[in-house]
């Protein structure tokens, strides 16, 4: 009977998975299944990669930890700084003025919220002349700069390019990529254990029979869809999506002579209805965003890329503008790189699924091999921290998946009982 293992869903949980299962099994029986016409077009190619070690709950602190120290050693054995733009960051909360600080939320508040670092410590008032102050962020009389995390627990990097780096050193091992194809069905054997995946090529609409005992459902946004019509009379994977548009800006305020310095997270208050986020990234890039929505709509996984809205994007540059400052004569001289719309997987407890599925809730009569020779599990609803939980998250259900020792703790984060009614 087949070992193979199929993951679905070939965004940064799912490259990351068979990342790290590759070090462990034969890699051409790996098999990455991807709608998408274009790879990484969501949350995994256009989030904001900020990475922390200590901001997360308790069922998760365990992770976030171990995954920060992945990204770490990650990149220090094979050149992230140069590949995809690692780098320690200093993080600072900002407010433009005393009324902004005093009567609205700071604007890394719904990252923190739920989890248990919010204030554990106490804040650091920089001035214009610390060394921890971005120089290209504009500073107007009365605002207030606080230090929140420093490089020692926070990082940065390029999403879109840990992606692709990721992705290339599977299917240089030999990891099969499967794309752009989506998953239509499952096949079961005379025992009714699962034995296969049936996919469809999107583009041919050929069928092809993919060979596995282990099934590992990464699909963002989509893992509820997917998890549906694989298993339809099973129990509901509960996975939303949390919208963001987001600029990447170019400023002649932020550029490689001032990258000794280190890169910034800045989180900020503004008088529009949204809490902007920047990340100043290596390259000269800034990453802007922070205008979310639960209400849009998640297009079909096939489709490829979301168009932002331009309403959006128009508050966005206009946020931009007024916080990154302009020219000496008073000129927009900010350059919009690139404009994105993401669909971040939520869920309403506000924690990951990382987990195997009970056979008793596959339904249909579908069954899976015992222990470590076969199952179902689910990889999803990392929220914002979708990137810095990536590679802890590979590892782990890597662990999970082949049945090895944890490398951290992740029982708060199984699924079933009480959170599937949810």
């Amino acid at each position: 009977m087949s070992s193979h293992t199929v993951i679905l869903g070939a965004g940064i949980i799912g490259v990351s998975t068979a990342y790290y299962l590759a070090q462990h099994q034969d890699p051409s029986s790996i098999h990455l299944v991807e709608p998408s016409p274009e790879l990484f077009s969501s949350a995994s190619g256009y989030a904001g990669g900020f990475l922390a070690s200590n901001w997360f709950a308790p069922s998760l602190a365990a992770l976030g930890a171990f995954s920060f120290n992945e990204h770490r050693r990650l990149a220090q054995e094979h050149g992230g700084r140069e590949k995809w733009g690692y780098s320690p960051a200093t993080c600072v909360s900002y407010a433009a003025s005393a009324a902004a600080r005093d009567d609205q939320k700071r604007g890394d508040d719904w990252l923190r919220d739920g989890t248990s670092r919010a204030d554990a410590a106490a804040p650091v008032v920089l001035d214009s002349s610390s060394e921890k102050t971005p120089a290209w962020l504009r500073r107007v009389d009365g605002d207030h700069l606080e230090l929140i995390s420093d490089e020692t627990t926070a990082a940065q990097v390029d999403p879109l390019l840990l992606c692709r780096f990721l992705l290339q050193e599977c299917v240089t091992r030999g990891v099969r990529l499967h794309h752009p194809a989506k998953p239509v069905s499952v096949v079961t054997d005379a025992k009714g254990e699962l034995a296969a995946v049936r996919i469809v090529d999107t583009r041919s609409a050929m069928e092809t029979e993919l060979a596995c005992a282990k099934l590992i459902v990464a699909a963002g946004s989509w893992t509820g869809q997917v998890f549906r019509t694989l298993f339809p009379g099973a129990i509901r994977i509960p996975i939303r999506s949390l919208a963001g548009h987001s600029l990447v800006l170019k400023s002649p305020r932020w550029h490689e002579g001032l990258e000794s310095n280190g890169c910034h997270a800045i989180f900020t208050t503004h008088n529009a209805a949204f809490c902007p986020e920047m990340f100043a990234r290596l390259g000269g890039h800034i990453y802007f965003a922070g205008l979310n929505s639960s209400e849009l709509p998640v297009p079909d996984a096939a489709a490829g890329k979301a168009t932002p809205s331009s309403e959006g994007l128009a508050q966005l540059r206009e946020a931009a503008r007024e916080i990154l400052g302009s020219g000496a004569g008073g000129e927009d001289d900010l350059e919009i790189v690139r404009e994105g719309l993401c669909f971040r997987p939520v869920t309403s407890w506000g924690t990951p699924i990382i987990s195997r599925i009970r056979d008793q809730d596959l339904g249909s009569g579908v069954a899976t091999r015992s222990g470590s020779q076969g199952g179902v599990f689910v990889a999803a609803g990392h929220g914002p921290w979708g990137i810095a939980m990536s590679l802890g998250t590979g590892a782990v259900l890597a662990e999970l998946v082949q049945g090895r020792e944890s490398s951290a703790d992740i029982s708060g984060l199984a699924f079933g009982g009480d959170r599937a009614k949810l």
